[in-house]
């Protein structure tokens, strides 16, 4: 199935220093795509991989799950590792829950996180229908509003495989038990008003990582899809100064030397 306009992944061969970004469940490149190009601006080598069952149609994602999609960032840090001497990870709900994970089984490996909107769990009655409700029903309606009117639209499914959503579902409580092994800086940036991740999800990231330099950030103008939204230029900016701060390599004005 050809890949939707857009939503390809994105390689940016930089200096010494890496940025492994991921994108959210059900949505595609595209949603960090300005991120991903901003950083490559200024030295960075990024890689912004589509995860399997993304990026085409809804129904090639029910046929996946989160040990598919998890392999898929798993791999690209592993590239990044052999080819910088620093690796950054981060990403947006889904995405940033898979960024965690990353820093939690990779140690050393991970310099530092940035977790835009991080889901840690499925909410609501979904949380107790899905194990059976997707043996019954394929999909449903996607939640909307995710961005604010006058900022750009996500390109993303309109439908939910519920067989993936269990999935995710089960990969949010494993996560959850593994989040006291992430010990690496960590900047977290949430929304003041997220429709679909409550403020809740990143209080409960924030009380369960053992990592000691943190830094939250509200983000007062955005809606879920913060990358796209009003406050996305200062996700940029402070990400970009996050891995200044931490990456010795990383030049001035954010230009990776090599070397």
């Amino acid at each position: 199935m050809p890949v939707l306009p857009g939503a390809e992944p994105y390689r940016h061969e930089g200096g010494e220093v890496g940025l492994l970004l991921c994108h959210g469940f059900t949505g595609s490149p595209q949603s960090l795509r300005p991120w991903a190009e901003h950083h490559a601006a200024h030295g960075l080598t990024v890689s912004l991989p589509l995860l399997p069952g993304h990026g085409t149609r809804w129904e090639d994602l029910r046929v996946t799950g989160w040990q598919d999609w998890y392999a898929e960032v798993d791999r690209e840090l592993r590239l990044l590792a052999g080819r910088c001497s620093r690796v950054f990870v981060g990403g947006l709900s889904t995405g940033a829950a898979l960024a965690l994970r990353l820093a939690a089984k990779h140690g050393d490996a991970v310099a530092g996180v940035v977790a835009v909107n991080p889901a840690n769990r499925v909410h609501g009655l979904s949380a107790f229908a899905l194990p059976v409700a997707r043996h019954l029903v394929r999909s449903a309606r996607r939640v909307a509003g995710d961005t604010a009117p006058q900022a750009a639209a996500e390109q993303a499914y309109h439908r939910v495989p519920l067989h993936a959503a269990d999935s995710l579902r089960v990969f949010l409580r494993r996560l959850d038990g593994e989040l006291p092994q992430v010990t690496q800086p960590l900047l977290l940036l949430r929304s003041a008003h997220d429709p679909v991740v409550p403020a809740a999800d990143s209080a409960r990231v924030l009380s369960r990582v053992s990592s000691r330099d943190v830094t939250e950030t509200v983000l007062e103008h955005s809606r879920h899809v913060a990358t796209l939204d009003q406050d996305a230029d200062r996700i940029f900016e402070e990400s970009l100064a996050f891995i200044g701060r931490l990456a010795p390599s990383t030049g001035k004005e954010g230009t990776a030397a090599v070397g």
